[in-house]
Protein backbone atom coordinates (compact mmCIF):
# COMPACT_ATOMS: atom_id res chain seq x y z
CA UNK A 1 0.00 0.00 0.00
CA UNK A 2 2.99 2.34 0.37
CA UNK A 3 3.06 3.01 -3.37
CA UNK A 4 -0.46 4.51 -3.25
CA UNK A 5 -1.02 8.05 -2.00
CA UNK A 6 -4.65 7.64 -0.97
CA UNK A 7 -7.06 9.32 1.44
CA UNK A 8 -9.62 7.61 3.68
CA UNK A 9 -12.44 10.02 4.45
CA UNK A 10 -16.16 10.24 5.12
CA UNK A 11 -18.44 10.07 2.11
CA UNK A 12 -20.07 13.39 1.22
CA UNK A 13 -23.19 14.18 -0.76
CA UNK A 14 -20.98 15.19 -3.68
CA UNK A 15 -19.68 11.60 -3.79
CA UNK A 16 -23.06 9.90 -3.98
CA UNK A 17 -23.29 9.23 -7.71
CA UNK A 18 -19.62 8.33 -8.00
CA UNK A 19 -19.97 5.90 -5.09
CA UNK A 20 -23.10 4.37 -6.60
CA UNK A 21 -21.30 3.92 -9.91
CA UNK A 22 -18.27 2.26 -8.31
CA UNK A 23 -20.67 -0.06 -6.45
CA UNK A 24 -22.28 -0.96 -9.75
CA UNK A 25 -18.90 -1.62 -11.33
CA UNK A 26 -17.77 -3.76 -8.39
CA UNK A 27 -20.90 -5.94 -8.26
CA UNK A 28 -22.01 -6.10 -11.89
CA UNK A 29 -22.59 -9.76 -12.82
CA UNK A 30 -20.70 -10.83 -9.68
CA UNK A 31 -23.46 -12.54 -7.69
CA UNK A 32 -26.35 -12.38 -10.16
CA UNK A 33 -26.77 -11.15 -13.74
CA UNK A 34 -26.53 -7.38 -13.45
CA UNK A 35 -26.74 -6.16 -9.84
CA UNK A 36 -28.88 -4.24 -7.36
CA UNK A 37 -26.20 -3.10 -4.93
CA UNK A 38 -25.92 0.42 -6.38
CA UNK A 39 -29.63 0.89 -5.70
CA UNK A 40 -29.11 -0.55 -2.22
CA UNK A 41 -26.43 2.08 -1.53
CA UNK A 42 -28.78 4.77 -2.84
CA UNK A 43 -31.69 3.89 -0.56
CA UNK A 44 -29.59 2.95 2.47
CA UNK A 45 -28.51 6.52 3.15
CA UNK A 46 -32.07 7.59 4.06
CA UNK A 47 -32.90 4.55 6.19
CA UNK A 48 -33.22 4.84 9.96
CA UNK A 49 -30.66 2.07 10.53
CA UNK A 50 -27.94 3.61 8.36
CA UNK A 51 -24.86 4.80 10.29
CA UNK A 52 -23.41 7.87 8.52
CA UNK A 53 -20.46 7.96 10.92
CA UNK A 54 -19.23 4.67 9.41
CA UNK A 55 -19.74 5.62 5.75
CA UNK A 56 -16.21 5.95 4.37
CA UNK A 57 -14.54 6.12 0.98
CA UNK A 58 -11.01 5.87 -0.33
CA UNK A 59 -9.97 8.63 -2.68
CA UNK A 60 -7.00 8.11 -4.99
CA UNK A 61 -5.80 10.77 -7.43
CA UNK A 62 -9.07 12.65 -6.97
CA UNK A 63 -11.23 9.60 -7.71
CA UNK A 64 -13.36 7.57 -5.29
CA UNK A 65 -12.20 3.96 -5.75
CA UNK A 66 -13.67 2.21 -2.69
CA UNK A 67 -16.49 2.56 -0.18
CA UNK A 68 -17.90 0.80 2.87
CA UNK A 69 -21.21 1.28 4.68
CA UNK A 70 -22.82 -0.10 7.83
CA UNK A 71 -26.28 -0.26 9.38
CA UNK A 72 -27.68 -1.13 12.78
CA UNK A 73 -28.97 -4.64 13.45
CA UNK A 74 -29.64 -6.90 16.45
CA UNK A 75 -28.95 -10.24 18.04
CA UNK A 76 -31.70 -11.80 20.17
CA UNK A 77 -31.04 -14.68 22.58
CA UNK A 78 -33.44 -17.49 23.50
CA UNK A 79 -34.80 -15.48 26.46
CA UNK A 80 -35.58 -12.50 24.23
CA UNK A 81 -32.66 -10.35 25.38
CA UNK A 82 -31.44 -8.04 22.63
CA UNK A 83 -27.91 -6.97 21.73
CA UNK A 84 -27.31 -4.03 19.40
CA UNK A 85 -24.71 -4.79 16.73
CA UNK A 86 -23.81 -3.56 13.24
CA UNK A 87 -23.94 -5.14 9.82
CA UNK A 88 -21.22 -4.31 7.33
CA UNK A 89 -21.93 -3.90 3.66
CA UNK A 90 -21.63 -3.31 0.97
CA UNK A 91 -17.86 -3.09 0.74
CA UNK A 92 -16.98 -2.00 -2.79
CA UNK A 93 -13.70 -1.55 -4.64
CA UNK A 94 -13.42 -0.70 -8.32
CA UNK A 95 -12.38 -3.87 -10.18
CA UNK A 96 -9.04 -2.46 -11.33
CA UNK A 97 -8.08 -1.71 -7.69
CA UNK A 98 -9.21 -4.98 -6.13
CA UNK A 99 -6.74 -7.30 -4.35
CA UNK A 100 -4.48 -4.33 -3.57
CA UNK A 101 -5.37 -3.82 0.10
CA UNK A 102 -7.92 -1.02 -0.23
CA UNK A 103 -10.81 -3.07 1.18
CA UNK A 104 -8.62 -4.13 4.09
CA UNK A 105 -7.70 -0.51 4.78
CA UNK A 106 -11.35 0.56 4.87
CA UNK A 107 -12.33 -2.26 7.19
CA UNK A 108 -9.50 -1.68 9.64
CA UNK A 109 -10.24 2.05 9.70
CA UNK A 110 -13.97 1.67 10.28
CA UNK A 111 -13.66 -1.21 12.75
CA UNK A 112 -11.70 1.10 15.06
CA UNK A 113 -14.32 3.82 14.77
CA UNK A 114 -17.16 1.36 15.38
CA UNK A 115 -15.48 0.05 18.51
CA UNK A 116 -14.93 3.60 19.78
CA UNK A 117 -18.68 4.17 19.42
CA UNK A 118 -19.47 1.19 21.64
CA UNK A 119 -20.14 -1.51 19.05
CA UNK A 120 -18.46 -4.83 19.78
CA UNK A 121 -19.84 -7.17 17.09
CA UNK A 122 -20.07 -6.77 13.33
CA UNK A 123 -21.80 -9.19 10.97
CA UNK A 124 -21.48 -9.63 7.23
CA UNK A 125 -23.19 -11.89 4.71
CA UNK A 126 -20.67 -12.71 2.01
CA UNK A 127 -18.04 -14.99 0.56
CA UNK A 128 -15.88 -16.31 3.44
CA UNK A 129 -12.83 -16.31 1.16
CA UNK A 130 -12.94 -12.51 1.14
CA UNK A 131 -13.35 -11.92 4.86
CA UNK A 132 -11.82 -14.54 7.14
CA UNK A 133 -8.42 -12.85 6.79
CA UNK A 134 -9.99 -9.73 8.32
CA UNK A 135 -10.93 -11.57 11.51
CA UNK A 136 -14.40 -12.79 10.55
CA UNK A 137 -15.33 -16.31 11.63
CA UNK A 138 -18.18 -18.64 10.83
CA UNK A 139 -21.43 -17.75 12.58
CA UNK A 140 -21.40 -21.31 13.93
CA UNK A 141 -18.26 -20.57 15.95
CA UNK A 142 -20.18 -17.86 17.83
CA UNK A 143 -23.54 -19.70 17.93
CA UNK A 144 -25.23 -16.98 15.84
CA UNK A 145 -27.98 -18.20 13.51
CA UNK A 146 -30.82 -17.15 11.23
CA UNK A 147 -34.44 -18.13 11.74
CA UNK A 148 -36.46 -19.31 14.72
CA UNK A 149 -36.38 -22.38 16.98
CA UNK A 150 -33.29 -24.41 16.14
CA UNK A 151 -32.31 -21.85 13.50
CA UNK A 152 -29.72 -22.47 10.83
CA UNK A 153 -26.13 -21.40 10.32
CA UNK A 154 -25.46 -20.19 6.76
CA UNK A 155 -21.93 -20.61 5.45
CA UNK A 156 -22.06 -17.00 4.25
CA UNK A 157 -23.08 -15.52 7.63
CA UNK A 158 -19.84 -14.21 9.10
CA UNK A 159 -19.22 -12.72 12.53
CA UNK A 160 -16.40 -10.59 13.91
CA UNK A 161 -15.91 -9.61 17.53
CA UNK A 162 -14.55 -6.09 17.74
CA UNK A 163 -14.03 -6.76 21.44
CA UNK A 164 -12.85 -10.21 22.44
CA UNK A 165 -15.46 -12.08 24.46
CA UNK A 166 -18.36 -9.90 23.29
CA UNK A 167 -20.29 -13.08 22.51
CA UNK A 168 -20.41 -15.50 25.41
CA UNK A 169 -21.46 -18.72 23.65
CA UNK A 170 -25.20 -18.45 24.23
CA UNK A 171 -27.38 -18.96 21.18
CA UNK A 172 -28.14 -15.77 19.29
CA UNK A 173 -30.63 -15.17 16.48
CA UNK A 174 -29.53 -12.58 13.94
CA UNK A 175 -32.12 -9.89 13.19
CA UNK A 176 -30.91 -7.81 10.24
CA UNK A 177 -32.28 -4.43 9.31
CA UNK A 178 -35.02 -4.24 6.68
CA UNK A 179 -32.94 -1.68 4.79
CA UNK A 180 -32.60 -3.92 1.72
CA UNK A 181 -36.33 -4.73 1.35
CA UNK A 182 -36.88 -2.21 -1.50
CA UNK A 183 -34.23 -4.07 -3.52
CA UNK A 184 -36.79 -6.84 -4.07
CA UNK A 185 -38.62 -4.44 -6.39
CA UNK A 186 -37.02 -5.39 -9.71
CA UNK A 187 -38.79 -2.57 -11.55
CA UNK A 188 -37.40 0.04 -9.16
CA UNK A 189 -33.90 -1.40 -9.49
CA UNK A 190 -34.16 -1.38 -13.28
CA UNK A 191 -35.46 2.19 -13.33
CA UNK A 192 -32.57 3.36 -11.16
CA UNK A 193 -30.06 1.46 -13.28
CA UNK A 194 -31.15 3.40 -16.35
CA UNK A 195 -29.51 6.48 -14.81
CA UNK A 196 -26.12 4.86 -15.52
CA UNK A 197 -24.31 3.94 -18.76
CA UNK A 198 -25.73 0.77 -20.35
CA UNK A 199 -24.13 -2.52 -19.31
CA UNK A 200 -24.96 -6.04 -20.42
CA UNK A 201 -26.17 -8.42 -17.73
CA UNK A 202 -24.87 -11.95 -18.08
CA UNK A 203 -23.64 -15.09 -16.36
CA UNK A 204 -20.19 -15.75 -14.93
CA UNK A 205 -18.83 -18.49 -12.63
CA UNK A 206 -18.75 -16.26 -9.53
CA UNK A 207 -22.55 -16.38 -9.51
CA UNK A 208 -22.52 -20.13 -8.93
CA UNK A 209 -19.92 -19.66 -6.20
CA UNK A 210 -22.16 -17.10 -4.50
CA UNK A 211 -25.17 -19.40 -4.82
CA UNK A 212 -23.29 -22.24 -3.15
CA UNK A 213 -22.09 -20.08 -0.25
CA UNK A 214 -25.43 -18.35 0.29
CA UNK A 215 -27.48 -21.57 0.21
CA UNK A 216 -25.13 -23.74 2.30
CA UNK A 217 -25.50 -24.27 6.04
CA UNK A 218 -23.04 -25.50 8.67
CA UNK A 219 -24.57 -28.29 10.73
CA UNK A 220 -21.78 -29.09 13.19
Amino acid sequence: MNKYDYIIRRETENDYRETENLTREAFWNLNTPGCFEHYFVHIMRSHRDFIPELDYVIELDGKVIANVMYCRSKLVDEQGNEKNIITMGPLCVLPEYQRKGFGKALLEHTFKIAESKGFDVVINFGNPDNYVSRGYRSCRKYNVCFGEGEGFFPAALLVKELKEGALDGRKWFYRPSDVDTPCDDEAAVAEFDRLFPPKEAGWQPSQEEFYIHSHSAITW
